[in-house]
């Protein structure tokens, strides 16, 4: 496991002065009246025989009242993290000039120092469109989906808000987790970790981030996350601290790995209540994929307010990112291309990589002598996975599928991802369909990435950023990062998200005897509904609430917390 580290503090977080000092005008009784007391005692005759001493007083007392009714107004406390979806609020919106506003911001209410939701979600740069004289294929493909008047809105019940006053203050239980895989998936027990905190009525502890074995990263949590941010989003939810108590360092400390997937909050009530209340301390390792999908409302609510709220990246990833994105934005649309072409996914797959004997051999050999990568089902031949849409879009099938869509060959892709196995060999097919192909090695300016050169989550981290801004997502390949990228892009606006229907699509990859105008039809048709538009989340076992936040955390009649 990472060691633990002193929390960073972020630089987007600050304290501002008092919210009326900036409105009263520079005179001598503001200099009076704000001025240190030893300033003051300079003017003696000021309190004595000087004609002016009547005028003064009054003007000092009405200023007072003044000040006083300004004060007792701004300290009525306002819910924001909590706003009915029947409320009509005067804030809602869309527009591009407010997400603009509010990119990577966060702001504080002074008397509590309380986050509001409206200001602390990551939203991306307005999107572009298409512009100029272009066809009607590619206007189609830059165009947004309608987000028909979604809008984030996490309305926390009554009873939930009620328990949050003792619960956020809980000092005698504590959850410790360990959170493993990449960035995304890392993401997602630490959503999970906020859950289950909340289940257990426990205070958590900053999350530790397991070693990764496949990238050698040894990031901690305040490496890759604002750890001061985390804290003060959910403040009103469940307590986190940065450490264990010195009461509690000498508990039992037994690593729970061994639970069932798709547990129920009852189940886990049930197994480690006790125990925690009894020993103080629960230590769980191992939790991916291991809560329900399908958990009660107010529990959804709170998964969406830690994805898309709470996890924001630790200010120098978040600055870098952002300044590659606006590289990215100020040029004009942009498609962010999640290409899944590394050698560990092809090892884990099963799958071939399209480069020839040569390097099919080297993964091949890779996945027997380390069996244990293979997360592809172990009975199903090669053309039996690719057919099943199990295998990622190689670089030649990508670019087809985005001509086929409409995009211009003059597009500039950012394409997120790791190394390519097989370098530009592997990436010549799609290069060649599409030369203004960006990474964000390319993008970056001297020095600006080598403090994140053997540092995957972070470097995963600004893909993530720079994706986010993109006028059309697309991934490659199913996973982590797609379902993150697909649920944030709705929250945000339902910006759009093409998921390539592999399973659909590949049987037309084979048949030689369609040409371009036909195969670009059938594409468009097969994608037309998969585009980025609301699709409710129901009650099927694999889909997550962050990846469709419809409709628990997202409500229609512009009342959400934008």
């Amino acid at each position: 496991m990472a060691k633990a580290r002193n929390m960073k503090t972020s630089t987007f977080t600050t304290n501002p002065p008092s919210p009326f000092f900036h409105l009263l005008p520079v005179t001598p009784l503001t200099t009076l009246l704000f001025s240190p007391k030893t300033n003051r005692l300079r003017h003696p005759k000021l309190c004595s025989k000087h004609p002016l001493t009547l005028p003064i007083f009054y003007l000092s007392l009405l200023f007072s009242f003044t000040f006083l009714g300004i004060s007792i107004l701004t300290l009525i406390p306002s819910f924001h993290d909590s706003i009915p979806c029947s409320t009509p609020s005067p804030t809602s919106s869309f527009s591009p000039s407010f997400f603009a506003s509010l990119f990577s911001t966060v702001s504080f209410n002074n008397e509590d120092d309380q986050p509001r939701l409206s200001t602390s979600a990551m939203v991306p740069f307005p999107a572009h469109g298409a512009v100029g004289n272009v066809s009607e294929a590619e206007r189609e493909f830059w165009k947004q989906p309608n987000g028909e008047g979604y809008e984030p809105c996490l309305d926390f019940s009554l009873g939930y808000r009620k328990l949050s006053a003792r619960i956020s203050k809980e000092k005698r239980r504590f959850l410790v987790v360990v959170a493993s895989g990449g960035l995304n998936q890392q993401r997602n027990q630490i959503v999970d970790a906020v859950v289950l905190a909340r289940i257990l009525e426990a205070a958590l502890v900053v999350p530790t981030l397991q070693v990764n074995l496949i990238w050698g990263d040894e990031s901690e949590f305040s490496d890759i996350f604002d750890v001061a941010h985390f804290k003060k989003t959910l403040q009103a939810d469940v307590r986190v601290v940065s450490s264990l108590p010195s009461t509690h360092l000498m508990s039992r400390q037994t690593i729970e790995n061994k639970i069932p997937h798709e547990v129920t909050p009852q189940w886990i009530h049930t197994r480690f209540f006790n125990q925690l209340k009894r020993e103080g301390l629960l230590v769980l390792k191992g939790l991916d994929s291991k809560l329900s999908k399908n958990l009660p409302p107010d529990l959804q609510k709170l998964r969406c307010k830690v994805a898309f709220h709470a996890l924001r990246f630790a200010s120098p990833v978040q600055e870098l990112g952002n300044l590659l994105a606006k590289r990215m934005w100020i040029e004009g649309p942009y498609i962010a291309l999640h290409l899944r072409l590394e050698k560990d996914v092809w090892v884990r797959t099963g799958c071939l990589t399209g480069l020839g004997p040569k390097y099919d051999d080297i993964i091949t050999k890779i996945r027997e002598s380390q069996p244990e990568y293979l997360t592809g089902r172990v009975n199903m031949s090669y053309i039996q996975r690719r057919l099943a849409g199990l295998c990622p879009l190689n670089a030649l099938e990508i670019a087809r599928f985005l001509k086929a869509l409409g995009a211009p060959s003059g597009a500039r892709i950012y394409r997120a991802g790791g190394e390519a196995f097989g370098d530009s060999r592997a990436l010549q097919p799609l290069v060649a369909e599409f030369p203004n192909l960006v990474t964000k090695e390319m993008l970056a300016r001297d020095g600006e990435l080598s403090p994140y050169m053997n540092k995957s989550s972070a470097l995963a981290a600004i893909d993530y950023i720079v994706s986010l801004s993109s006028d059309v997502f697309v991934p490659s390949h199913g996973g982590n990062m797609g379902r993150a990228m697909q649920g944030h892009r709705a929250y945000v606006g339902h910006r759009k998200f093409i998921k390539p229907n592999k399973r659909a699509m590949l049987p037309h990859f084979e048949d030689a005897s369609i040409g371009d105008a036909e195969f670009g039809s059938i594409m468009r048709e097969l994608h037309r509904k998969s585009q980025g538009q609301p699709e409710p989340r129901g009650y099927r076992r694999n889909r997550d609430v962050i990846a469709y936040p419809v409709p628990e955390c997202m409500c229609k009649h512009n009342a959400g917390i934008f």
